[in-house]
């Protein structure tokens, strides 16, 4: 298989994803003994198990990969086989990154531990996700049903994290629970924030070159477009409104596109809660 450009863009990306989350484990999920959601979580509580009441220490990076086994097989079968192997690399790298970095402690003040360990940890997987891959675990559940059903579900994620948390909260003590449900909240808004694969907009697009302008859409979007023909109130002037919903990420590529073929072009664009009906969804590679 070649790598092109972008794959090596995608690559670089995830590499940095792994490295700014193994920070965020090391500097501040560590040093202040929380606990992260997700699959992370659920094997920094196992560990700290081993450790406190059997008095065995069982590395961080080796219950985590092992718990990422069967997650990883049902997203290579029926999501993506590129995401499947980058999501593989990222939270093998995190594995290894949260051996090598050691733990530093910057503050001792537990809320600025959950909050800006929340926001990089946030940062660290929206920074995967928006570029083919994931941090495994929950997220690969999340990504699955969100591909099946074209809608976000990183409630799984949150539930799965709730359950661990009572857990931790029960044998650890329930401050760490509760700032450790600050450290997800803030890592769940970063990425519900910076993640726009599943976010919808619609674009309203006046324009007196409609066949140019189609053409350049669908030429850059695998969209639908409604063509609807009417007249400017001002200038009396023959007019033609383009309607048509398509995915966050995909404005920029496609407003371009639209200018380019129609300088002129006035494009309104909103933010789309809802659509009913058949809406084409670019599946992972």
């Amino acid at each position: 298989m070649k790598l092109t450009v972008k794959d090596l863009q995608k690559l670089l990306f995830v590499i940095l994803s792994s490295f700014l989350y193994s920070v965020s484990m090391q500097v501040f999920v560590n040093s202040g003994n929380l606990f992260p959601g997700g699959f992370s979580g659920l094997a920094l509580l196992i560990t700290r198990v081993f450790s406190r009441y059997l008095e065995l220490e069982v590395p961080f990076g080796v219950v985590y990969v092992l718990l990422n086994l069967l997650p990883t097989f049902l997203v290579f079968r029926y999501v993506g086989k590129k995401f499947t192997i980058l999501s593989i690399l990222q939270y093998s790298l995190v594995s290894l990154f949260t051996m090598l970095i050691p733990k530093i402690q910057i503050t001792e003040d537990p809320l600025l531990i959950s909050v800006f360990g929340g926001i990089l940890a946030g940062f660290a997987i929206s920074l995967a996700l928006n570029h083919g891959a994931s941090s495994g675990g929950t997220d690969f559940f999340a990504v699955y049903f969100a591909n099946k059903f074209n809608r976000p579900f990183w409630g799984v994620s949150l539930l799965f994290t709730t359950c661990v948390l009572i857990v931790a909260g029960a044998l650890f003590g329930w401050n760490v629970a509760l700032y450790s449900i600050i450290y997800q909240y803030c890592n769940t808004q970063v990425v519900s924030l910076r993640h726009n694969r599943y976010k919808l907009m619609s674009l309203m697009m006046v324009t007196k070159k409609p066949d140019e302008v189609t053409e350049a859409i669908f030429n850059t979007v695998r969209h639908g477009i409604t063509v609807i023909n009417g007249k400017g109130g001002y200038a009396h002037q023959d007019e033609t409104v383009l309607l048509m919903t398509i995915n966050a990420f995909q404005v920029d590529e496609l407003v371009h596109a639209a200018q380019k073929a129609d300088p002129q072009v006035f494009i309104s664009i909103s933010h789309t809660e809802r659509i009913v009906g058949r809406f084409y969804q670019a599946p992972l590679e």
